[in-house]
């Protein structure tokens, strides 16, 4: 390529957007592994796959413990094939070919991976190795009192679950961990006067916590890894081999006739209906924005308004109920509820989040003066009669749950319900002659897509093994219950009154959660909250379902959070535009996600946004949430009923936080200031002059 074609791409002015895609992929930490390598870590992703699908149904004997080491040992060397050490590659040579260039392990690598397999077995090899007796059971019995080798091996693994989760998430964690863990080591040299002080662990203690204690490396957190998360990933990947993704588009296409805001609509609705598919917000805005972002450019959306619209709808995807983030499969176990129950919760607020993207989209194709445009589109009934049964995998998901069955025996079903139909897709369309290819068809996407889940979850793994380490540290030190009183007194400093108490706590909290987001990935950050800023809220009087909704929702609004907004910059990659103001416009877009959380936990009727009360508070409660959610997106986006000055977008931001707070008082005054708002928007003259959104 040419420095003047690649200077021309950079700037997104006639890129070709599957190339852009390509380029922000290889930005990423995961290798793409070729030859013999590919070959033999796909195959040991697939039979990873193998033994956790037959955990489902046939448990081993020895215990949830013995089963989460032996994954441990399992996934943690894969990190090390499949996520570079060191990433090399400037981006100013993302230009050049990815297949010149060599990315298979080196011998490093594989050090670190056959070191990661010894040290994660250990405890459960049948050997007896120096002076420790061999086997699981014996090793348990050394509970509190480790060997030599015992904490040898102990301390392998912490250093290798450190590294492997700054292979694939950065920096920033690992840092945290060993802050917790000098933390926990030294606390005894702090001043006692200081709040947190305590006598200290011994390093032998330390790993014995993280190492032999059914909480640290193999807390809940790998724990809902290993048995929820994986699991719906390979479902995920079987709905991607069989063409969901592509027939989910193409219906929301298909759903909407030709007029300006049809191209963003198409991308609110394929947002939310990928995140079925992928359950992750920046690899949907990725897919999005590669089929999107050219009917977008063509319409005149700004570059930086289009990639805060795919960022925002992909985000969506972690919000939106039946493939949830990996978090929410955590709030089902800490809280102990059926993940129906938490995909309940979720239900409305997801619907309140998409109205929001819903109306800015209308606001910014009134700003911007988009045009409408043609593009093919299909029959959507002819979609549905010949694609329509990927919806069934995903109704059997939430028909089996509601019948009880467990979540993980859910997806299984699912999956073999969207494999069925994919092979009876493949028999329609060979026409019933050709078995052997559908046979082969058939085989080939099943063992693509186990492998692909196995290796899409990775990194929650280490992250999830990480986080062991964090847990672990604060409870042992009683640490969280020190932070959280902490954030109490600081609110109870301003005010002694109870409801100034819990909103200054809750604002508090929602900043900590969004700052902690920028450093860690949503699944660290939920978990890291929930063990510190969790007891503060619920302290003071907080149903732990609001809590836990909050805490989530703040944990993954940092995805669209400046300044380090990955899905942002994912989808300014692929429309060329600017990465601050693009993250910006992601804010705007979301902006509803940012309020609406905080509804939660203020007043005990936010419980009803949780399908927590009766159906007529549930009903009243809907609706002034919306209306709050539409004054919210005439503040940010700047139109009412024509465009909006300074005073009557400060008018609706007021009367969108007093709807919010849902009281009867409070939502007299929102509703009277928002009426203000529309009938200065009415009598301001109309001679305002046509401002131009950012280009």
């Amino acid at each position: 390529m040419t420095d003047a074609s690649t200077t021309r791409h950079a700037n997104g002015e006639g890129a070709d957007v599957g190339e852009l895609v390509a380029r922000y992929d290889e930005e990423l930490p995961a290798r793409r592994l070729s030859g013999r390598v590919a070959l033999a870590v796909g195959v040991a992703c697939f039979a990873v796959a193998l033994f956790v699908l037959r955990q489902v149904f046939w448990p081993l004997s020895a215990g949830n413990q013995y089963y989460l080491m032996l994954f441990l040992a399992f996934v943690l060397p894969l990190v090390f094939l499949c996520y570079r050490g060191v990433t090399t590659r400037a981006r100013a040579d993302l230009a050049s070919p990815l297949e010149q260039r060599p990315d298979n392990p080196g011998p490093l690598d594989w050090t670190l991976a056959a070191l990661a397999l010894v040290a994660c077995l250990y405890p459960v090899l049948p050997v007896t190795l120096g002076d420790s007796g061999g086997g699981f059971d014996a090793f348990l019995d050394r509970q509190g009192s480790l060997t030599g080798l015992d904490v040898l091996m102990g301390a392998i693994v912490l250093v290798l679950v450190i590294e492997a989760t700054r292979r694939t998430t950065g920096w920033v964690l690992p840092i945290v961990c060993v802050a917790f863990l000098a933390y926990a080591y030294y606390g005894g040299f702090l001043p006692q006067s200081w709040p947190g002080a305590h006598a200290g662990i011994d390093f032998d203690q330390i790993i014995n916590a993280l190492y032999n204690d059914p909480s640290g490396f193999y807390g809940i957190p790998l724990d809902v890894c290993a048995t929820y998360i994986v699991l719906f990933t390979i479902y995920g990947a079987v709905l991607d081999r069989t063409g969901a993704g592509r027939f989910f588009i193409d219906l929301s296409f298909a759903i909407f006739r030709r007029s300006r805001t049809a191209p963003g609509r198409t991308v609110a609705l394929s947002g939310f209906l990928l995140g079925t598919v992928s359950g992750s917000g920046t690899a949907t805005a990725v897919g999005l924005g590669a089929v999107t972002w050219p009917v977008l450019r063509k319409a005149g959306y700004p570059r930086e308004n289009a990639g805060g619209m795919l960022a925002a709808s992909g985000i969506g995807a972690i919000l939106s109920p039946p493939t949830l983030g990996a978090a929410a499969f955590i709030i089902a176990e800490y809280l102990g509820v059926s993940y129906l129950d938490v995909l309940v919760w979720a239900l409305v607020p997801t619907l309140l989040y998409y109205l929001g993207i819903v109306l800015a989209i209308e606001i910014d194709a009134r700003k911007a003066g988009v045009d409408a445009v043609e593009v093919e589109r299909k029959n959507p009934w002819r979609l549905l009669a010949r694609s329509g049964y990927h919806f069934l995998s995903l109704g059997v998901i939430v028909a089996f749950l509601a019948a009880g069955l467990t979540p993980f025996r859910a997806v299984v079903y699912a999956t073999a319900v969207a494999v069925g139909f994919g092979i009876v897709d493949a028999v329609v369309r060979r026409r019933g002659r050709d078995w052997a290819g559908v046979a082969a068809e058939t085989a080939r996407v099943l063992y693509l897509s186990l492998s692909d889940g196995v290796r899409s979850v990775l990194p929650v793994a280490a992250v999830c093994a990480a986080a062991g380490i964090i847990v672990s540290t604060i409870t042992k030190t009683g640490l969280g219950q020190v932070l959280s009183d902490l954030l109490i007194d600081t609110a109870s400093a301003v005010s002694d009154n109870a409801t100034v108490v819990l909103v200054l706590s809750a604002v508090l909290a929602a900043v900590a959660i969004l700052v902690l987001g920028l450093a860690v990935p949503v699944t660290a950050s939920f978990i890291i909250s929930w063990v510190v800023i969790g007891p503060a809220l619920l302290d003071l009087d907080v149903s732990a379902p609001a809590v836990a909704m909050f805490i989530f929702y703040f944990s993954v609004l940092s995805e669209v959070s400046p300044p380090t907004a990955l899905a942002a910059v994912a989808s300014a990659a692929i429309t060329g535009g600017k990465v601050i103001a693009t993250m910006w416009q992601a804010c705007k877009y979301a902006l509803p996600a940012f309020l609406v959380p905080l509804a939660f936990v203020l007043t005990d009727n936010g419980s009803a946004l949780l399908l927590e009360r009766p159906a007529g508070d549930v009903v009243w409660t809907v609706a002034v949430s919306a209306v709050a959610v539409a004054a919210l997106a005439a503040a940010a986006g700047g139109w009412i009923v024509r465009r909006a000055g300074a005073a009557e977008r400060t008018l609706c931001a007021v009367a969108a936080c007093l709807l919010l707070y849902l009281q009867p008082v409070s939502i007299a005054l929102g509703a009277g200031v928002l009426a203000a708002a529309v009938v200065v928007n009415l009598t301001t003259s109309s001679s305002r002059t046509r401002e131009e959104l950012p280009t």
